[in-house]
């Protein structure tokens, strides 16, 4: 497996990835599949950024996971603070691919002298808190009940990583 930049060719696979994760998991707060429009004009942005990666499979070159980091907040004074996304495909879970990748955002972030990383998490995704302290994020608070997915009401839980 390597970790290479994205590019648009990626939309699709990259799209299904993520739809797969709105439809059965809790990752993703929506209950709405991603448009290809939709889907061209998000990856896009990050394109543009150059905050988007993917893991591909070195074996057939198949995409088996993304990684991406975009604005925090809308507001100038969040400019130096991004959050990330990594997503692995279902099936490829427990082979590093998620670390290759959120180390390849935190690698990039800070290069492009970027000061903080966040995560929100699902806070009963103990596998994503896990993987983000390994990565040396730190817990920064957990607020309850603030979204809902499934009929059921979501913690979500924010780590964050100084990157200078």
């Amino acid at each position: 497996m390597k970790v290479r930049a994205a590019h648009e060719g990626d939309l699709d696979t990259i799209l299904a990835i993520r739809n797969h994760a709105i439809e059965h998991g809790t990752a993703l707060w929506t209950d709405t599949p991603q448009t290809r429009d939709e889907g061209a004009a998000w990856l896009g942005a990050h394109l543009g950024r150059g905050s988007a990666y993917v893991a591909e499979d070195t074996g057939d070159g198949t995409v088996v996971g993304f990684g991406v980091y975009g604005p925090w907040k809308d507001y100038s004074g969040f400019r130096h603070t991004v959050e990330n996304s990594v997503y692995v495909a279902e099936g490829h879970h427990g082979r590093g691919i998620g670390s290759a990748l959120l180390g390849t955002l935190v690698a990039s972030a800070s290069a492009t002298g970027l000061h903080v990383m966040i995560a929100g998490i699902e806070a009963g995704n103990g596998a994503s808190v896990r993987l983000h302290e390994r990565h040396g994020f730190e817990h920064a608070g957990t607020v309850r009940e603030v979204g809902t997915k499934f009929g059921r009401w979501l913690d979500l839980t924010l780590m964050r990583r100084q990157l200078d």
